[in-house]
């Protein structure tokens, strides 16, 4: 793949109400998908999920989500560094409406299955928070959605916010092999990057491979854009000094439902200077909790 199918800038893949649609086919892949849809005060939107199941993640501002005869209310938050949210996980196969009394943008992480779970509400007191890494590689996850936290079909969904002037997604990884210490998973990373008192923000991302499996990017990002990931080493994500970075991550592939991941191994190193360093004392965000470091 070249840098330009791995990077969608914001508006490139826009479809009338929604942000950003990416399904697998567009993606060039099997399972991954991601929707970012923008309601109006008052507005809706119904849609059809068809072979994916999705969540309803709100990025900001509030909602309620229809689907199989029931409404789920979500409080939200009133952006994405305000803390982690609520949110509705919907089946595969079914037509949902979305509906947001004061307007909002509402991301809708995806992954195609054939299995078919209930609809149901995910409370944002669920979602467990962690701190990762130390001094200028610390960051907050937000594990609304992984294997530990959430029962899903295929999907894999978490959110990490980096403070300013820290990497994440660091020391580089992988995971594109089915093997005991690795899962092969598709990725998509969405962000969002705080605002200065000047105007927008600005991140870096890294995506690298092999010569057996060459890919190579190392891009500027800002909020909206959409970064993928089929294979390679990818890290590190970069926060520039004055500018927050959040990124929204959604993993998929094909067998067992886990997040291994494999080092690059040049670069492993690193998590061994975490042990005597604190962690970034601008974290948490928002009303996160702490957890421990890894």
């Amino acid at each position: 793949m070249s840098p330009r199918t791995l990077l969608h800038p914001r508006g490139t893949l826009a479809s009338g109400p929604w942000e950003l649609e990416l399904d697998a086919r567009r993606a060039e892949w099997s399972f991954a998908s991601l929707r970012v849809l923008v309601l109006e005060a008052g507005a809706s939107q119904e849609f059809e999920t068809e072979g994916d199941e999705m969540l309803v993640l709100p990025l900001s501002g509030s909602c309620v989500v229809h689907c199989d005869g029931d409404d789920i209310s979500l409080d939200g938050r009133p952006d994405v560094f305000a803390g982690p949210s609520d949110f509705a996980y919907v089946p595969r196969a079914r037509t949902v409406r979305v509906t947001s009394s004061t307007g909002g943008r509402f991301a809708l992480p995806g992954a195609r299955t054939e299995e078919v779970l209930p609809f149901r509400y995910g409370p944002v007191e669920n979602v467990a928070v962690e701190m990762r890494g130390a001094g200028t590689c610390s960051r907050q996850v937000n594990n609304f959605c992984t294997p530990e936290t959430f029962e899903a079909a295929r999907l894999i969904a978490c959110e990490v916010l980096t403070p300013g002037g820290n990497w994440s997604s660091y020391p580089p990884h992988k995971h594109d092999e089915d093997r005991p210490n690795e899962c092969a998973l598709e990725e998509i990373y969405f962000y969002e990057v705080a605002s200065g008192p000047t105007g927008d923000g600005m991140a870096y991302q890294r995506v690298y491979g092999n010569p057996d499996r060459p890919i190579d990017l190392c891009a500027e990002v800002r909020t909206g854009d959409t970064v993928l990931i089929p294979h390679g080493w990818h890290g590190p994500s970069m926060a520039t000094p004055g500018y927050d970075l959040y990124y929204l991550n959604v993993m998929a592939g094909a067998n067992e439902r886990a997040w291994r991941i494999c080092d690059d191994p040049a670069h492993s190193w690193v998590r061994a200077t975490w042990a005597d360093q604190a962690v970034d004392p601008r974290l948490p965000f928002g009303s996160g909790r702490g957890g421990a470091r890894s």
